[in-house]
């Protein structure tokens, strides 16, 4: 059953902020590969360091009371953001890793309401232009008939309702190991890249 996006995002909202960061950093997991990509194919960005900005939020979740500095965290992960000038799709779609981690830091800093919003919509907008990239030239009507029975973005909505479904309950220490592993995805990301295509 994939709910619509109306209802999806309210439920989003009405979760308790652990619970969005457990949901945020989930799709942020899903995010990476494409991100490590962009690396791999042009030199350019730090994936290492993302991934342990990353790794460090779901410390936080395991051990709220546990002592990091992400006010400083959110400057290494600007330093991560591709060049500005590097305007190609791997080069958004690693930028939509960066935003992401970056949206989930602030709701550890301070009020970011939006936040939870923002990572579901930046994943499905990832999504939405990878099969406007690959489908070509064909008008607004169809292409929006295309992208809605498309399967990845059938992929990608089904992915974000379990994701929901597994951060509504209790969220101990194995919930919160199973939300990283869902989000994870067997190393697929949101695009249905795997970094085994590169390295081969």
């Amino acid at each position: 059953m994939v709910s619509k996006p109306q209802g999806f995002y309210q439920r989003l909202q009405e979760l308790p902020l652990p619970a969005q960061q457990a949901f945020m950093a989930a799709l942020c997991e899903r995010l990476l590969p494409n991100y490590v990509l962009y690396e791999q194919t042009t030199g350019q960005g730090d994936s290492h360091t993302l991934g342990t900005v990353l790794s460090l939020v779901w410390e936080r979740l395991n051990v709220p009371n546990a002592s990091i500095d992400f006010a400083r965290q959110a400057e290494k992960l600007a330093e991560c953001e591709p060049p500005e000038e590097d305007d190609s799709f791997g080069a958004r779609r690693a930028l939509d890793a960066v935003v992401s981690v970056s949206a989930l830091l602030d709701t550890l800093q301070g009020d970011s309401p939006e936040a939870v919003l923002d990572v579901s919509r930046t994943s499905r907008a990832g999504v939405r232009a990878f099969i406007e990239l690959t489908e070509g030239e064909v008008d607004s009507q169809a292409l929006a008939l295309i992208i809605r029975d498309h399967p990845l973005m059938a992929d990608e909505n089904g992915f974000q309702d379990a994701v929901l479904e597994a951060v509504s309950g209790s969220l101990d220490k194995a919930a919160l190991k199973e939300v990283r592993k869902l989000g994870r995805n067997g190393g697929i990301s949101n695009l249905g890249l795997s970094l085994d295509e590169v390295e081969e």
